[in-house]
């Protein structure tokens, strides 16, 4: 008869351990997500109000029964990092009315370099996935602090704004969101934009799906494109904070390193010359398997577009001269 091993004879390296740092909307949004994922054994959340963590571990507890695979949730501490593969940084503060992004820059620096210096004292030396916003500056900050290679030092960039971008697309092309294919580029903010010329709807680019039908519009895809810009603003304006979409992408990200998926994903990548940028986080797509981003992939952008790309980072580098440390 085969021996049912014992907790204590599993290998630790066999145990897919994430760690998220902030139990605010977002990160309880992610990990009541992944606690229902079926992509790790064990789901620590960390946070300064150490209560608000244990009760948001309780909470998410109590579905374990109806998960698809056993999951360990605690509240734990930056020690219990040591041995995370992957950890989430959702901490700071949200974006309010009346607010961009980037007006968080300075205040949210500070949270997240204490947060990844205190991270790294643990010994951490895994894959750090960052969506605390301006999430492309934050990236950036989170990846100085580290001292982790630039592969392993992931923003959540612009996956959401891709997936806003393919909900509104397949709305009005009459099709499934996971076939209308195009990205969404360039900063998570107010200076991003949609890649058209790479897109690709029915196996079209956009000009035949416009010459083919009188009723498709430009003007209808350049409203798209403004309701995908400012989503965050009309989402704060009716609930006060956006946090459920954001989860799954986070939670995308995940299940692209955990099951080595060499899945192309819009994320925030530090460019060292793609797309003539270098020593930035920004949103482009980019190939991700179990080590982080595997390749940083350049899609042909027309002169316009590579004018709002080079748009978006120049505004991620003011905000990065706002709160990089005087050498």
């Amino acid at each position: 008869m085969t021996r049912i091993p014992h907790k204590d004879d599993i290998d630790p390296k066999d145990i897919t351990r994430i760690a998220v740092i902030g139990a605010g909307w977002v990160g309880v949004s992610f990990a009541y997500q992944l606690s229902t994922a079926a992509l790790c054994e064990e789901l620590v959340l960390i946070d300064s109000n150490h209560a608000k963590a244990e009760g948001e571990a309780m909470d998410l507890n109590h579905g374990i029964s109806f998960a698809p695979t056993p999951v360990r949730i605690w509240a734990g501490d930056y020690s219990d990092c040591k041995d995370a593969d992957i950890v989430v940084i959702t901490a700071g503060a949200a974006q309010k009315l009346g607010q961009t992004r980037m007006d968080l820059v300075e205040q949210n620096a500070k949270v997240v370099r204490t947060v990844t210096e205190d991270l790294m004292k643990s010994g951490f030396d895994g894959i750090l996935v960052v969506a605390t916003n301006p999430v492309d500056v934050m990236a950036h900050v989170a990846w100085k602090a580290s001292g982790l290679p630039k592969e392993r030092v992931i923003g959540s960039g612009t996956v959401l704004d891709t997936a806003r971008l393919r909900y509104k697309l397949g709305d009005y092309f009459e099709l499934s969101p996971r076939n209308c294919h195009a990205y969404y580029m360039g900063e998570h903010g107010d200076t991003g934009f949609v890649a058209w010329n790479n897109a690709r709807i029915y196996g079209k680019s956009i000009d035949e799906l416009l010459a083919e039908n009188e009723k498709y519009q430009f003007e209808d895809l350049e409203a798209i494109y403004a309701d995908v810009r400012d989503a965050a603003y009309q989402i704060i304006e009716h609930k006060n904070a956006a946090y459920y979409a954001i989860g799954v992408g986070l939670l995308r990200i995940i299940r692209a390193i955990v099951r080595n998926e060499n899945s192309v994903v819009t994320i925030g990548a530090h460019l060292d010359g793609e797309y003539g940028a270098s020593d930035v986080h920004i949103g482009v797509p980019a190939l991700i398997d179990r080590s982080g981003i595997r390749k940083i992939i350049e899609i042909e952008l027309t002169n316009e577009e590579q004018q709002k790309f080079d748009a978006s980072v120049q505004t991620i580098k003011a905000g990065i001269e706002k709160v990089e440390p005087a050498s």
